[in-house]
């Protein structure tokens, strides 16, 4: 009989422990759960987990010397990591500095509030293949909405651009020949707007390629007119940058069939 993967979580907030642990071992993981350093240490030796997802832990700057270990343990130094940092309203208190953020070596960073389902499944991913990939078509035709965007998905491990449109009629071409994970689909372009194309892709790709509508206007006219098109979610402009890697990544790892996900603002 194959061994369970085990992972260790190194996080303070029981709350989320209790509620990640039972998403994991629902699906076939050993959870290991330490609160602070040296429990996450001794868990480590005993048991060099197959995952380790380093939280908040107190006191600040705990998680980072933790990551400093892991990666000097000549036993522990290629397990792979993944950092999920406070909610940015906290970053002033707790979670990781700027400059830590910008020394580690994590094979994914997430950032709370995160829903346990999608955790999980990231982190099964980097146990089954080692790197996860959500391939990603951005179409919008603001070139600094773009850019901004992209900035964003480039610095996750999991999240692959293979390609941008300016307009609705490119957005079909370049899906259907690009065969993306995930389209983030602006609603106002040119030529064909962002429901037409949504619903020109939807009516020939729907299982492959999973759609988000991105609009200025968080209406809820919008929001029906990109359900009834195929959307999975609607994504505010206005969103900080931890919604929009939650909602992409939600569609990405979860190929659920159309109406069981959520709109999102």
């Amino acid at each position: 009989m194959d061994r369970k993967k085990i992972v260790l979580l190194v996080d303070d907030e029981r709350e989320f422990c209790d509620s990640l642990q039972v998403e994991l071992q629902e699906t076939g993981c050993e959870v290991l759960v330490a609160i602070n350093m040296d429990r996450a240490r001794h868990l480590a030796i005993s048991y060099r987990p197959d995952l380790v997802l380093l939280g908040t832990i107190m006191p600040r700057g705990a998680a980072y010397r933790l990551h400093q270990w892991l990666k000097q343990n000549p036993a522990l130094k290629d397990v792979p990591q993944i950092v999920l940092d406070a909610s940015p309203e906290k970053h002033l208190t707790r979670g990781w500095r700027r400059d830590e953020g910008m020394r580690i070596e994590s094979a994914e960073y997430f950032c709370k509030p995160l829903k346990p389902a999608i955790l999980a499944s990231a982190i099964w991913k980097q146990m089954d293949t080692g790197r996860a990939e959500i391939k990603v078509l951005i179409a919008d035709d603001h070139a600094m909405v773009r850019e901004g965007i992209r900035t964003l998905l480039n610095l996750q491990n999991d999240i692959y651009i293979v390609g941008e449109a300016t307009n609705g009629t490119e957005a079909v071409d370049k899906a259907l020949e690009l065969a993306p994970d995930v389209v983030l689909m602006d609603i106002v372009m040119p030529e064909i707007d962002g429901i037409e194309a949504t619903r020109q892709i939807c009516s020939r790709c729907k299982e492959e390629i999973r759609i988000l509508m991105l609009s200025q206007y968080d209406d809820e006219q919008n929001m029906a007119a990109g359900s009834e098109a195929g959307a999975v979610g609607f994504i505010s402009k206005k969103s900080v940058s931890a919604q929009l890697l939650e909602a992409v990544r939600s569609a990405g790892y979860n190929k659920q069939p159309e109406g069981d996900q959520d709109y999102a603002n």
